[in-house]
Order: C-alpha cells, then structure tokens, then sequence
C-alpha cells in the first residue's frame, strides 16, 4: 500500500502541495496529472524515499519492491539484453550465488539446493526469454539484443530502461512519461503490458489516450493541492468540466469559438470548392463540444492566422522515390495533397514516415520520380531538430520580432502570451529553456508565417496536456491542410480525417479506424493477410524481372485466407473474450478503488467478495491468454 496523510512537499521556497491524503493499494493504476512544474516528479522522488515530506507523512507497505525507470542514459559495453537482465536483482543474486558454487566457492549442499529452489521459484531459466519478449514489445529487432547498450542512440537507451524497470518483479511500479521515446506500436504493447499488472501502478503522461487505457484511478496536482479521481482520464476531465461549470466565462468563451465556427459553414457549405473544409468545421464543432469545458482554466490559447492564398492544389509526389544516398526507404509513392486535406501518418519506427513528411517539406529525400507544388503554397513544417535551430542566445521576442520586424512590442508580447511566455521571460536567452518551453516557440514562430499547409512532425513531444488540449483546438480550426505524425492518437483523432500507412516500402490509404490500428499490427505480427498492401505491394522503379500476375496472387491470397479462416476466427473469438473479461475486471478494479471499502467495519463482506471475484477474473484472464497463445501460434504455423 502507498499512504500520504496531510503530505505537505516544497521545492525550496515554493510549496508543491499541502494537506495531500490518499491511498493506492495492489491493482490500481494511477494516472498522475498536473501542468508542468505542479510536483508530479517531486511525488515520485518522495515516494522513493529521495524526498522528505516537510509536514504530514508517506508511508509505503514494509516488504514492498519498487521499480521505476533511471532517467540517465545508460552507456558501456554490455549487452542490450544482460542490462535488461539487470531490472530483475533477485535473479541476479540467485545466478551469483550459483556462479560462485560452480566456481569452487563452499557452500552446504542444503544452500546450493535452496539457491535452485529459488532459481525454481522465480522462473529464472524463463529470464532471457521474458527479456526477449519485453525487448521486442518495444521494438528491438530480434538481432539486436546481442548488441551493446553504447550502440544504440538516446531514445533506444531510454527504451532499454523502461525494459529493466518492467522486468523487475516489483510491487510497485512508478512511470514518469514512459511514451516518451515510444511510437505508437510500442505504445499500445506497454499499454497491454500494464493492464495485466499486478501490483501498484503510478504513471506520470501527458498522453490522454494512454491515461484512458492504462488507468482506474487519476490523481491531479492544482493549485498546490491533490485530488483523487475514480476512473480514467477521460472520466476525469468529464468530472473536472462540472466542477469548472460554475465559471460563466466558460461559456462564454466556448460559445464564440462555437459561432464563429458557424458563421464559416453558413457561408461557405454550399460553395464548391469550400465545402470539404465546412463539413470539417461542422466536425470540429462536435468535437469541441465534447472536449472544451474541462480545459476552460487553460493557460494556452491560441488560432493559427488564416493563410493570405489558398489554393486548390497544394503539393503532389509522383512515382517518387524516397531515401538518403543510396539508401531507398519508399518506393513509388504518389499522394496530391488539396486544400482542406487533413491527413494522419501512421507506421511503426523506421518505416519512412519522416522521409516522406522531409520530402514534402523541400524534396530534400526524393532520389527519383517528380515533386510538384503550387507557386502559392506556404508550407509550415514542424519536426525536433528544429528546436535545435533555434538561436540559444536570442530571446523569445528576438525570434519573433526577426519575422515580423515591423510589428509593435505590444502585439508580439500578446502574441508570445498565448503559448505562455509571459513578463520577462520574453526576453530571457532560450538556451536553459525546457523542451517544452522551446517546442512552444517553434510552434509560435511557424504560426506567425501564416502556412497554408502543415506539415507535423510529433509535435506534441514535449508538450503537456494543457499545451496539447490548445494545439488540438487550434489544429480543428486551421483553415488550411496538414500531414501529421504522431504518437498521440487523441491529437490524430481530433484533427485528422483520413489515415495514411507508410510500410513496406509504400504509402496507402488505411481504411479502418484509428482504433483498429492495434488489430491491424496483430494480424501482421501473426502472419494475417488483411493489413492494405498485402495485394498490391509497391514494384521498385529499378526491377527489371518479370511482373507477377496480380490477378493470380489475388486468389491465391484468397484461398488462403479461407484456409486460415477457422484459426483466424477462434484468435478473434479469444480476443473478445479477453475484452469482455478485461472490462469485467476494470469494474471491479475502480469498485476497488473506492477507499470507503477499507475504512467502513460494515462493508468488510463486500470488500471481500469483489476481491474475491477480482482474483476469479485474473485466473480466467491468465487461462485465456494462454489459449490465445496457443491459437496465435497455430494460426502463425499454418501461414507458414
């Protein structure tokens, strides 16, 4: 059990939070929100006994194993997978201990033979397997494992510690943006990793979707105080929205955002060639319904400047072919982009979703083939090396004012307010700025340009769940076309209205919803058929063999398809058995997470019988999964 009873912390003179009471016990999932600064971190330090509360007390369960993952990078010459290895100590001091008597050392026969029982015990013979599987969860190639740790760049160090922490066998385990370094395939692994813990979760996101997937209990730092939530974030934000009602000025400000978005479809639903960005604005206007209230209090608020030319057709590629050097990564891709086209980039890391967004920006990766745009298109391309370039010793205002050196001091200091850079900071070098503050810049710079079309690169890494919320909003308003990557699906599901898949060495239109993205990994992962493409995979421009016969690969896919159909169809039917049982159990996890049931003498008999059908739906999980192990396997065998 973690407890913090009247927790007070401060941070030198500031006081993070005061009066903080609240209980986590085994089971629960914890999502911990706040702006940034708020103390979210500093918790975690003081819940790793780093930090000593300066009034009232934290206590963690005696006995109690904590994991959490280092944020320095790792370097040195031992393998990715010995360094995963590592994250477990309790086999490791059960392997020195055995090492030691192969070695000669004395030890009774009654301590050798306690030392396997405990090998035994802990499965330690599974150990390298368990890591393998962790490792290419997320996204390490089967021959790599075997590879230094110093081979691998930041972001994969930083995937490395997030493995040793999961493969401790923890009691409790704290995340402080595990999504970080992570695309979107690795997200969702972690997200199904997390769901089968066992123990005390407490994650620290600015990823509202993984928040949504991850957890039953949401804790939120404000106003130098901590609440407790029921339930995921999305049930969060719907509970902070009515307390946040009672603000007038909320209304108010939604309803002009609201009727300006009217007055666009009213005039413009019936011309031609703005109808598609009306439908999109009718679009937005029922998203923000829905999302808007609970961010009222937001310190970011901001509109991208309507383009001063819009034309009709933007940018195209034509049987271009992408790479570096003699490097292709993408092979005969066409794609015209239009005005009003809002288009999403999904693909696992290294497929070429940044080679083909650098090829739009300035053609900078097209080897071959044809990249054509309109004299008029004003592209506004945002990626992380950018920040790089911005000018350590220039101030916010120096960036801003370069661009616009006519503009009055007020209006660039209104401008630089609504991405939060308020009072002197304005003027303060950028160079110790945080990454979030300097994304906010770049995003503020690239506004200021007017574009006419968007080009995303991850633009939310970095950014908080206020800056994230505004971004969203702005992006629904935006009256020109964008391409975005990202690993925030709520930002893809807000803004986007159709998805594109870069694998294979190819570009093409993917035609389920965001939601069945992890479906569609699944069923390639298992050697399915049904991911777009498998019919029609892009001919490289340079093959000069023969063309297979498409029409009787068409059929021969088909068959097989049919052949597979039983095996197919009982993975299918594991899997929603798995869903149903899953919710089942995330019911009784939030009914769990009410702490009245462990401070009322009267409901003892319920407490104990939802515990008691909490285990009965972990076993039938357990079961199920392995069933669903067996079918996978079957159904891969039989692809061949």
């Amino acid at each position: 059990m973690i407890r913090l009873q009247d927790a007070a912390l401060r941070r030198g003179p500031r006081i993070l939070f005061e009066g903080a009471t609240f209980q986590a016990h085994a089971g629960q999932r914890v999502g911990v929100v706040g702006a940034n600064g708020s103390g979210k971190s500093s918790m975690f330090a003081l819940l790793r006994g780093e930090l000593e509360t300066d009034a009232g007390e934290a206590t963690i369960g005696q006995g109690l194993v904590m994991a959490h993952v280092r944020q320095e990078s790792p370097d040195g010459g031992q393998s990715a997978l010995d360094y995963v290895l590592d994250g477990d100590a309790e086999l490791r001091r059960v392997q020195a201990g055995i090492a030691r008597a192969e070695a000669g050392a004395a030890l009774c026969e009654n301590e050798l033979h306690a030392l396997y029982e405990s090998m035994e015990r802990i499965d330690g013979y599974g150990a390298e397997a368990r890591a393998g599987r962790l490792l290419h969860g997320l996204g390490f190639a089967a021959d790599e494992v075997g590879n230094p740790v110093s081979s691998f760049s930041g972001g994969w160090r930083m995937r490395l510690n997030l493995a040793q922490a999961l493969m401790c066998r923890s009691d409790i385990l704290l995340l402080d943006e595990p999504t970080n370094h992570l695309d979107l395939p690795a997200i969702l692994w972690l997200e199904r990793q997390l769901k089968a813990y066992e123990g005390i979760l407490m994650v620290i996101s600015h990823d509202r979707d993984f928040l949504d997937g991850v957890c039953t209990r949401i804790l939120h730092i404000e106003h130098q105080a901590i609440t407790a939530y029921a339930g995921n974030y999305t049930e969060f934000e719907a509970r902070r929205a009515e307390q946040l009602a009672q603000q007038q000025a909320m209304f108010e400000r939604q309803q002009k955002d609201l009727k300006h978005l009217q007055s666009f479809v009213d005039r413009f639903r019936y011309k031609a060639s703005k109808a598609k960005q009306a439908q999109s604005r009718l679009k937005m206007m029922e998203r923000m319904q829905k999302i808007a209230p609970a961010h009222a209090d937001s310190p970011f608020r901001f509109r991208f400047m309507a383009p001063e030319r819009q034309p009709q057709h933007l940018l195209k590629l034509e049987g271009a072919r992408l790479g570096y050097g003699d490097s292709v990564v993408l092979d005969g891709v066409g794609l015209s982009i239009s005005a009003g086209d809002r288009l999403g980039l999904l693909g696992v890391n290294g497929a070429g979703k940044s080679t083909l967004v650098k090829a739009l920006a300035d053609g900078a990766t097209v080897l071959g083939g044809e990249r054509v745009a309109h004299r008029d298109t004003h592209i506004g391309y945002f990626a992380q090396h950018q920040l790089e370039q911005l000018n350590p010793d220039q101030s916010p205002f120096d960036h801003l004012q370069r661009l616009m050196p006519g503009e009055r001091e007020a209006d660039l200091r209104n401008f630089l307010g609504r991405f939060g850079f308020s009072g002197e900071r304005i003027f303060e070098p950028v160079a110790p700025f945080s990454g979030g503050e300097k994304a906010r810049l770049v995003l503020a710079l690239m506004i200021r340009q007017q574009p006419n079309l968007l080009l995303l690169d991850e633009p939310t890494n970095h950014l908080d769940l206020e800056m994230r919320q505004a971004l969203s909003v702005a992006l629904m308003e935006y009256d020109g076309a964008l391409v975005v990557i990202a690993h925030d699906r709520h930002l893809l599901r807000s803004v986007c209205d159709e998805l594109l898949i870069v694998h294979d060495g190819g570009v093409e239109t993917f035609d389920r919803s965001l939601d069945d993205y992890a479906a569609w990994l699944r069923e390639r992962e298992s050697g399915g058929s049904d991911a777009p493409g498998d019919d029609a995979a892009p001919q490289p421009a340079n093959d000069t063999g023969p063309r297979p016969n498409r029409r009787e690969e068409r059929r021969l896919e088909a068959e097989k398809r049919q052949r597979l159909k039983p095996l197919t169809d009982r993975v299918r039917e594991v899997e929603k058995q798995l869903e149903k049982l899953r919710g089942e159990l995330e019911k009784l996890e939030q009914q769990l997470a009410d702490e009245a049931l462990y401070t009322d003498g009267a409901r003892k008999d319920e407490l104990t019988e939802l515990v008691r059908r909490q285990g009965e739906a972990r076993a039938a999980i357990d079961d199920l999964e392995w069933t669903w192990l067996e079918a996978s396997e079957k159904l891969e065998a039989a692809a061949g």
